[in-house]
């Protein structure tokens, strides 16, 4: 399951790149291209077309994104088991035995 949607992924991540660059830019790239108001109203449409299809790519980009976050987190939730905790050991303040000392 991860493995298809991610594969889904990056097919919506090169879809999108694709798109993005196909655009024109609406400032004229830096300075760049004499657009006037008449090339403007000419590609209007082809214009509204990209920004729909980049908002539907990003909007997919997103949602498979946290997809796929959700799943890589997914079974791996910390837990502590207080009941299998082994014992403390304890030892008597004077048992009577053999002391050891503790230095070399």
């Amino acid at each position: 399951m991860q493995q298809v949607i991610l594969v889904i992924h990056l097919l919506i991540a090169i879809a999108l790149v694709g798109v993005v660059l196909i655009q024109r830019s609406e400032g004229g790239g830096l300075g760049m291209g004499g657009g006037g108001m008449g090339n403007m109203m000419s590609i209007r449409g082809t214009a509204n077309l990209l920004t729909r299809v980049t908002a539907v790519l990003a909007g997919s980009f997103m949602v498979t994104s946290l997809v796929l976050a959700i799943l890589a987190g997914g079974g791996r939730v910390p837990r502590i088991e207080v009941e299998n905790t082994p014992a403390p050991i304890e030892f008597p303040a004077d048992s009577g035995g053999p002391s050891v000392p503790l230095s070399d």
